[in-house]
């Protein structure tokens, strides 16, 4: 996926091969998150967006059943795990910190000086630059065309949730 392995970061979130691990008493439950979902303005400048700025692929539509008009476009960030994007948006909410309910999504990366320059040549928006959070992680932030978040991270051996995914 153009060196970009794609993790939803919404709290805590693992690797394809520790999603599979995620227990609750003694029952397996949870296999991992299959997909966020985002109500879109403009399809096909948000599919350019998460194709050519993110590195995920555009795997398939599901026309509306009852007439067959475009209504879901699914795009593929790798192991099992999808955006969802729904046409017909018409009503803009401004992102505030203050906000209750969404902040935004975080895709994992394997470098996040490529992710930044990727980030660079598309044109996309560059709301922050790659620095080091207070997780010992590297991430630097864009957001979508129709204003979501998105948090790019590279992964550190000291941060917190590297040391979890080892312990699991």
């Amino acid at each position: 996926m153009n060196g970009m392995n794609f993790i939803l970061h919404l709290g805590n979130s693992f690797p394809d091969a520790v999603q599979d691990i995620i227990f609750f008493g003694e029952a397996k439950m949870i296999k991992g998150i299959g997909h966020v979902a985002f109500n879109v303005k403009d399809m096909e400048k948000t599919v350019s967006f998460y194709e050519k700025t993110i590195g995920f692929k555009k795997a398939f539509d599901i026309p509306r059943p009852e007439n067959g008009e475009p209504w879901i476009v699914y795009m593929y960030g790798g192991g099992g795990q999808f955006i969802e994007l729904f046409y017909g948006a018409t009503k803009e909410i401004p992102y505030k910190d203050e906000n209750i309910g969404f902040f935004h999504i975080c895709v994992s990366v394997d470098d996040i000086q490529d992710a930044w320059k990727k980030i660079l040549e598309t044109g996309a928006p560059q709301d922050d630059a790659p620095k080091q959070g207070a997780d010992y992680n590297w991430q630097c932030w864009t957001h979508d065309p129709d204003g979501n978040k998105i948090e790019l991270m590279q992964l550190s051996d000291d941060s917190p949730q590297m040391k979890c995914i080892k312990e699991m």
